[in-house]
């Protein structure tokens, strides 16, 4: 494994192992229902299972499971997938976090490739072995250089499925963010909101979590919880029209007209091109 791919020699790390991660052993071209089933399971989901996951991410033309559809399952479960960077420092700090993570390794050859979905669940640096869950091995266990090549025909994908309220180790603002507000838009708004807070605690200086929690407040009809959301996004972004705008909105339904009005202007003035900010004044006025 190159050396780059780790924040540290490898000698210099800890052997783990995440021995309490369960273990479903798959059937014939099961790994995806099987892996993904395995790191809800660890996220809290207490009713993943391979049974009934197989239907969702199964595909029979393919005698296998997408990365879109093992994504799409997860959110179906109310958890929030983190798809992570292409380094195996990025894998390795998730793991030593205590998060298993579901990889896709391709077993055979670029050219004919065999996918296969497996969870990593340790790490044993003296030998260079990583410890998986994979097929029907509960400890298997693969030579770093084996695994690398194997993680490498596979484009380095792998994902963490953490529990609700808990960001990934390695999440970074944008991405998590991207990721939590797929599911504001699918109207999961617990699981959204839970992202959010998390979210604020680890960033709390980004506006980006109370705008959201704005969002959903407002979407719920709670008009005044949404204003609160809003101005505290406001103290922490005072340029961002686009708060400015949903605060107005929040104040309107509420029948504080002034105040919104003024929270228009405010929108009008940071993005006077803008086809909607720029536009406020006069789209508040016509809605009084």
């Amino acid at each position: 494994m190159p050396m780059q791919h780790t924040d540290l020699p490898l000698h210099e790390y800890q052997p783990v192992e995440l021995r309490d991660t369960p273990f479903f052993p798959q059937e014939d071209y099961q790994c995806g229902p099987a892996a993904l089933a395995t790191v809800l399971k660890v996220s809290g989901v207490d009713s993943a299972h391979p049974d009934t996951l197989r239907e969702q991410i199964y595909i029979p033309d393919r005698q296998g499971s997408l990365q879109a559809e093992l994504i799409a399952a997860s959110r179906r479960a109310e958890r929030i997938p983190y798809v992570l960077d292409t380094e195996f420092s990025a894998l390795l700090r998730e793991l030593y976090s205590g998060n298993p993570v579901l990889v896709l390794q391709n077993l055979a050859l670029a050219r004919w490739p065999q996918w296969h979905y497996a969870v990593v669940v340790g790490f044993k640096p003296d030998s260079e072995t990583i410890i998986l869950r994979s097929g029907t091995n509960k400890r298997e266990e693969m030579s770093l250089r084996a695994f690398e090549r194997t993680w490498q025909l596979a484009d380095y994908w792998a994902m963490v499925v953490p529990p609700n309220g808990l960001t990934p180790a390695t999440a970074e603002p944008l991405r998590y963010f991207a990721a939590v507000a797929t599911m504001e838009q699918q109207q999961r708004w617990q699981t959204a909101l839970a992202g959010y807070e998390a979210a604020e605690q680890r960033w709390p200086n980004d506006a980006t979590s109370a705008f959201g929690m704005g969002n959903i407040a407002y979407q719920q009809q709670n008009y005044g919880l949404a204003e609160e959301h809003y101005y505290r996004a406001s103290e922490l972004d005072p340029q961002e029209a686009a708060i400015f705008y949903n605060l107005a909105w929040a104040l309107f339904r509420q029948g504080k007209v002034a105040e919104a009005q003024l929270s228009a202007a405010t929108a009008e003035r940071l993005a006077p091109e803008h086809s909607v900010y720029g536009k406020a004044v006069s789209t508040l006025k016509a809605a009084d």
